[in-house]
Formats: C-alpha cells, structure tokens, sequence
C-alpha cells in the first residue's frame, strides 16, 4: 500500500488545534500568580491529573518513537515490553508523591539543593534543559509528520507550525491550561486507539495476514536485537519518569495526596490500554506500510482507515504530542526562571516579573529546541538521548534523597556528573560504539559512583 496524503483528514486536526487554543485561552484568564502558572494553583483533581499525567508521558516519544518505532523496527514483542517500565515507574512514583509534595518545591533542582546543596541544583537546572529541550524537539517533529501525511506539506514546514502551536499552548497559560488541555487530549487517544486496534487489524487481512507480511525476526522475543540492546531501549523511560521533573511538578499541584493516589491509579491502569494498543497498530503498519519512516508507522495507518476513524486516530496522535511538548517546555522554562534567572540574574525578582520571565524563556527554549531537531536522524535517537542524559544524570540522585538516608553531599553530586559526562561522551564523541545505547553504561555507573562515594564519605558527612 502506498502513502497518499488526504488533505480531508486535516480537518480534525484543524478542530483539535481550535478546541485545544479555546480552552488555553480560557484558563489563561483564571492565572493570577507563578503559582497559577506553574503548579494550577494546586487545584488539580484526580480526574484533571490523571489526563495531565498521561498526556505528559505519552507524546511523540511513544506516538514517533517508542513503541511505534521499535514495533515497526523489531517486532512486537519487544514493543510490548517498553510498556513495563512505565507500570513500573508509576508504581514507584505512587510511592513517593506524599514526599514529593511535602517538598513543596516548583522544580526537581529545588529538592537536591534541600538535599545536596547549592552546586547540585545548578547541575541539576543544566540537566533538565539538556533534556527537555531534546524532548521538545521530537514533538515537533512528530506533529511534522501528521501535517506531512495529511497536506503533503513538508515535514520541515510542518515542524514550524508545530513549534509555533506548541510555544503558544505553553506560555499562554501554564499548566493551568495546559492540565485541561492535556486532560482532553488523553482521553481523545484512549478512545481513538481503542475504536482504531480492530478496525486496522480487519483492515490488513487478520492477524495471520500481519504476521505473514513481516519479517520473521519480527515474531521473535528480541525482534533481532541482542539482549543488551533490548535493554538499553528499555531502561531509558523508566530512569526518566522515575526522576521526570513533570511528573514531580503535576503531583506537586494536586489538592491532596487521595487526589495523586486516585489519578495515579487511573494512570497505571489507562497505559495497560493504549501502549499495546499503540504497539499493534505500528506492528500493523509494518505489514501495511513496509517501506517508510519508522517514526511514520502509527500515523501512516489514518490513510488505510475509514477517514472518520483515521481523523479520530490523527487528532488523538496530534493531542498527545501537542500536549507533551508544551508540558516540556513549560517545565524547562520554569528552571530557567526560578534556578537561574531567580538565583543569579535578579534575586529580587517580583512574583509578576518571574511569570513574564518564564513566558520569556518558553519562547527561547522553544526556538532552540526546533533548532535541535537537525541533529538527529531519527525520533527515536533524539528520545534515547534525551531520556538517558536526565535519567542517568537525575534520577539516581533524586531516588536517594527519598530511598537512602546514607547518601551524601559530595555522593550525589558525583553521581550526577558521572551520569551526564558518560551519556554525552557516548552519544557524542564516542558516537555510541557497538550500537549500543548510552544508558546500559552511563546509569550503572552512576549508582555505582553515588554509593561508593557516598559510603566513602560517610564520616566527613557526619
């Protein structure tokens, strides 16, 4: 089958973008402070977090890359398996939130500076913003792809509208709005993957007709890969979410620990759903679509459905990824503001002058991050990347602030350099040798450095 773009479906991208800019314009009159635009006030129900939770995590990463890209690209098997660090990431989270919001802190730099000092939330803010902007990035690139499909557009114009939808959606009223928004959108992809999963497999012949039309490797536990490869698609989105700075925030801005509790729950129970949902469609587009970008292979699938089916399909897609992007850059902005532009720019800063400031920096940091795009070749890359420069580089250390009472200053600190220098050296000057993905070395080394420092210096500590 060959892809032909349907101008048609454009229309409920069209509606979607016009509902989403509503209801953001809407809620952006109800901010009247930082607090407002960062944490929603700490209004959100469990109805409103489990949406924003969910749409946070699920963007392009799974929609381009992910579970889409390893589907198309190994099999399905080991895209139905990047489905268990998320379950057990919202396990662990589930555990902690009561700590997470007894913190009260606006970004993750403001828990290890409580923990590990001054020095460790100026690494931490470097961090995040290496991170989140390379997140960012593959958003926009993702939405691209839907403008690509649908208008024969380019992808390159469709990345532009796409920064351009996303810097307006964040700064317009912060997670305010964008909870609402996020909320809206998680539930359009529910119900657009669970309407799509029978109709695509009916479309394609049966399952047989799918397994028969990919390559036999395809069926197999690995899809080809070894079994350190596998790994090392496996554990960057665990190490990410565990220590996810979004996620931290939105649990933060809940009105109560039943409230966290409950969306959590709602949480672990909707991925259950739509992650193999998302596998079984790009599985499907393999068999369909033999030919094509792997980061296509979900989105290709609009064009062989019945077009109100596949407009359903594409807006959901079209949300996640919206979405995702600005709750990112949202999150990286507010770094910028409270633990740089606030710590070293202009320490008396008013509260009106931060959230002007945090506009600001959404806007900057959005131009860079479509700027970032044109380094890597695939979405999948980028996500790799960005997942395993903030897991190795945070989350070891953000756990044991939580987990580990022995751990110290001069131990977290070394743990986050070990994480950050050994990913970058990898991915980048080492130009990640035996095909291998940074994380199956940079994470290890970090935990390993943390807790031999840590009971190193255990007696300077005390």
């Amino acid at each position: 089958m060959e892809l032909q773009a349907n101008p048609q479906l454009l229309w409920f991208i069209g509606i979607y973008a016009l509902i989403m800019v509503g209801v953001g314009i809407y809620m952006s009159k109800k901010v009247s402070n930082s607090t407002d635009f960062i944490l929603a006030g700490k209004s959100l129900g469990p109805f409103v977090l489990m949406g924003t939770l969910l749409a946070t995590w699920t963007g392009s990463g799974s929609i381009s890359g992910g579970e889409t890209s390893v589907a198309y690209s190994f099999g399905i098997i080991p895209s139905l398996m990047l489905m268990l660090p998320t379950l057990i990431g919202i396990l662990i989270l589930y555990v902690i939130a009561p700590k997470i919001r007894a913190f009260g802190k606006y970004t993750i730099s403001g828990i290890l500076e409580a923990k590990y000092g001054t020095s460790a939330r100026n690494l931490s803010s470097i961090i995040v913003l290496l991170a989140y902007v390379g997140i960012v990035s593959y958003q926009m690139v993702g939405f691209g792809f839907i403008l690509n499909l649908t208008t024969g557009i380019s992808v390159e114009l469709g990345t532009i509208i796409s920064a351009v939808l996303i810097i307006f959606l964040a700064m317009i009223g912060g997670l305010r709005s964008v909870s609402q928004t996020d909320a809206i959108s998680g539930f359009l992809m529910v119900g657009g993957l669970l309407i799509t999963v029978p109709v695509i497999i009916s479309i394609a012949g049966g399952w047989d007709s799918i397994v028969a039309n990919v390559p036999d490797s395809h069926m197999t536990a690995t899809g080809g890969l070894t079994t350190i490869q596998l790994i090392g698609y496996l554990l960057p989105s665990l190490f990410l979410l565990l220590g996810d700075q979004n996620m931290y925030q939105r649990l933060a801005a809940s009105k109560g620990d039943k409230s966290a509790k409950k969306a959590q729950l709602g949480w672990l129970l909707i991925m259950l759903i739509i992650s193999p949902a998302i596998s079984i469609i790009a599985f499907t587009s393999r068999s369909l679509f033999p030919d094509i970008d792997p980061g296509m292979a979900l989105m290709a699938t609009t064009l062989a459905l019945p077009l109100g089916i596949g407009g359903i399909l594409l807006a959901a897609a079209a949300a996640f990824i919206i979405t995702t992007g600005n709750s990112y850059l949202l999150s990286a902005a507010t770094n910028m503001t409270y633990d740089i532009y606030g710590k070293y720019i202009n320490k008396n800063a008013s509260d009106k002058k931060k959230l002007v400031m945090t506009k600001v920096f959404i806007v900057l940091l959005g131009a860079l991050s479509y700027l970032l795009i044109s380094y890597f070749p695939t979405v999948l890359e980028v996500q790799m990347y960005s997942y395993t420069v903030y897991g190795a580089g945070i989350t070891p250390a953000i756990l044991a602030v939580f987990f580990w009472k022995r751990v110290t200053a001069i131990g977290g600190l070394s743990s986050m350099v070990t994480g950050v220098v050994t990913t970058l050296l990898w991915e980048l000057v080492l130009g990640k040798p035996f095909d291998l993905n940074s994380v199956v070395i940079s994470v290890p080394a970090a935990i390993i450095v943390l807790v031999a420092v840590s009971l190193a210096t255990q007696k300077k500590n005390k």
